[in-house]
């Protein structure tokens, strides 16, 4: 495998993602499901962090990091305070109770998604790929709950 091949993988892989996630009984946003993913993933290697510090690492405009935030404390992901060094600045955190949502998300398994991308019904296949995958974000992902 070579680079080109692993960022390809990883496209698919994030599409396949979200193909997974839940979406019954969010309504419309105007942010994605990765955006909102993105910005959730740069909060956990940052807690305590801006809109403007998440669109800076991030490189994602302001304005959709800004609607990622308001998606998430809508599902009670992630909390938001007035800094009060700064009452213009605005941290952020993730909630330290899990919501009904993340929980949802969390317990919702991939493997249809995985069956629909792969074009199988064989369940004992897509359970091998599920093995490989969960191996694979074991190393790579050491921190990662499950």
């Amino acid at each position: 495998m070579n680079g080109v091949e692993l960022f390809l993988l990883g496209r698919v892989l994030m599409k396949i993602g979200e193909e997974a996630m839940p979406v019954e009984g969010i309504g419309e946003h105007s942010t994605s499901v990765r955006t909102v993913l993105i910005v959730v993933s740069d909060l956990r290697g940052h807690p305590g962090t801006t809109v403007g510090e998440i669109a800076a690492r991030t490189g994602l405009p302001q304005s959709a990091v800004s609607a990622a935030v308001a998606r998430l404390r809508t599902a009670g992901a992630v909390l938001a305070d007035t800094d009060p060094r700064d009452r213009r600045r605005t941290i952020i955190r993730e909630a330290p109770e899990t919501s009904d949502r993340v929980t949802r998300v969390r317990d919702t398994p991939v493997d249809d998604a995985l069956a629909a991308a792969l074009d199988t019904d064989d369940r004992e296949h897509v359970r091998e790929v599920v093995e490989a995958l969960e191996k694979l974000a074991d190393r790579l992902l050491p921190g990662l709950h499950r």
